[in-house]
């Protein structure tokens, strides 16, 4: 069977192997990309699912004191390596740490504006901690999500909140849905488009479908006009003819008279300006 382990409460979601039967919620032990952690199972594969990993064994009693100990050492580790962090004059902030299960790693979490030369750090943490050391950037969507928030909403980020990946946001999301493109309005707490201009941009896309844009010519009922405005919250269309009479339709008139869009207003070198990677 194919299990998926999560090692984090909103971590991502990896395939793993097991010949024994496991349910949901169930406690195993895996060799994370990190090392030997203890994960959660969150799901249960139905298909072949292609993985090379395998679950080594379900936690047992001694798994969880050694994890519950590891999660109290780790937040002394955390506030040596800030006081550390600072005898050696490096501009980042730590946000948090992990012991893998046998403490034969200990891994740093930081966020810094830019690349930072921790190699006198590492070799100091490795001898305070007597194991190995790793240290870790991570952008400013990840850097939200240990955080935490609230976001313009009123209601905690749902980086911290539910959403377990992150997917590429561009400026495109936000001009289907026909908003402002105002840095501060479509933004969330980290800097980065908002993540929730995915969640209904499918429904507008569905709602678009064989429509016009703003700039295009259409052809209506054998005449030809240049659109000059689609309003997707009234769901309307209005659009000018060669002598600047106006035509004003819903979504459903429009592809009822056979309406159809016959010149494309975008030029060919017109890109969408996509959300930098974090």
């Amino acid at each position: 069977m194919i299990y998926g382990v999560s090692f984090e409460k909103l971590g991502q979601i990896y395939p793993f192997e097991y010949g024994e039967n496991l349910n949901l919620h169930d406690k195993v032990v895996c060799e994370s990309d990190f090392g030997i952690e203890i994960g959660t199972v969150v799901k249960i594969f139905k298909a072949q699912v292609e993985t090379k990993k395998s679950i080594l064994r379900t936690a047992t009693q001694e798994d969880f004191a050694n994890d519950i100990q590891n999660g109290k050492d780790v937040k002394v580790a955390i506030e040596i390596a800030k006081k550390k962090a600072e005898e050696h004059s490096l501009t980042m902030k730590m946000l948090s740490a992990k012991y893998t299960l046998d403490r034969t790693k200990l891994i740093y979490f930081f966020y810094a504006d830019g690349r930072v030369d921790f190699r006198t750090l590492v070799k100091d943490l490795a001898s305070t901690f007597k194991t190995r050391i790793e240290l870790r950037q991570i952008g400013v969507r990840d850097t939200a999500k240990i955080i935490g928030g609230v976001g313009m909403c009123g209601m905690q980020t749902c980086c911290s909140r539910f959403e377990k990946d992150f997917k590429s946001i561009t400026l495109k999301y936000a001009k289907t849905q026909q908003l402002m493109i105002n840095p501060s309005k479509i933004s969330g707490v980290c800097g980065r488009l908002l993540c929730c201009l995915a969640y209904e941009n499918d429904t507008y896309l569905k709602m678009l479908e064989d429509l016009p844009d703003t700039g295009d010519m259409a052809r209506y009922e054998g005449k030809v006009y240049t659109v000059s405005e689609v309003n997707i919250f009234s769901k309307t269309i209005k659009m000018r003819d060669n002598e600047y009479s106006e035509l004003k339709l819903t979504f459903e008139e429009f592809k009822k008279g056979k309406g159809e869009k016959i010149c494309d207003s975008k030029l060919p070198e017109e890109t969408d300006m996509q959300e930098p990677e974090s």
